[in-house]
């Protein structure tokens, strides 16, 4: 079994028209055993930007903490936010720094740019090697269902309902086909001017 999936999980972001979405389960489980049912894998880490960080449990709250840490140096050291971009930067050179020893995680990142609201995803591997999109990009146990469902459901410039809708409906569907990852979901819809956060009830069993 591959480390990354020893305790379960799944991130998926995707694009719409001058908005963007972030979703992901909420389970946490050791292997098949299933050990709480809101465990949080998106991390806020600006007014319009989230990470996303699927993986080894221990991993994903070490990583967010280091993001976090030099989120708070940049601010200090720039008196700006950050773009997506440049904090897709920082996170690849955070990775790319243990390369030999890696943090067993695959970010997904999601925000909007501080300047021109433009809307950005990206995800990288274990190692930091960044892939941007226009569209979707996922990461987690279920990778191949979201792939499907995602490239069933999307289409270019969705409204922030529709976007909602879509990325829930490619996520929900795509963890009842994995026995690791579910039991619930916790979608962030941003916008320019505001985040709308819903979570999601789905079957229990």
């Amino acid at each position: 079994m591959s480390i990354l999936s020893y305790n379960g999980g799944d991130v998926i972001a995707m694009k719409g028209k001058n908005c963007v979405a972030i979703a992901c389960d909420r389970r946490f489980g050791i292997q098949a055993q299933t050990v709480a049912t809101d465990f949080d894998k998106i991390f806020k880490m600006g007014e319009r930007l989230y990470v996303g960080l699927p993986g080894l449990a221990t991993d994903t709250q070490t990583v967010s903490q280091r993001l976090k840490y030099r989120l708070n140096l940049y601010t200090l050291r720039e008196n700006r936010e950050i773009k997506p971009k440049t904090f897709m930067s920082v996170v690849s050179n955070l990775l790319y720094e243990r390369r030999f020893g890696p943090y067993f995680v695959e970010p997904v990142i999601a925000g909007l740019d501080p300047i021109t609201a433009e809307p950005f995803v990206c995800s990288l591997d274990l190692i930091g090697c960044p892939m941007i999109t226009d569209d979707f990009v996922v990461s987690g146990t279920a990778s191949e269902q979201m792939y499907g469902m995602c490239e069933t459901l999307w289409t270019p410039d969705l409204s922030p309902d529709d976007l909602f809708e879509t990325i829930s409906q490619a996520l929900l569907n795509a963890v009842d086909r994995d026995a690791v990852s579910g039991w619930g979901a916790k979608v962030f819809v941003i916008e320019k001017d505001k985040v709308t956060v819903r979570t999601l009830k789905t079957r229990m069993d």
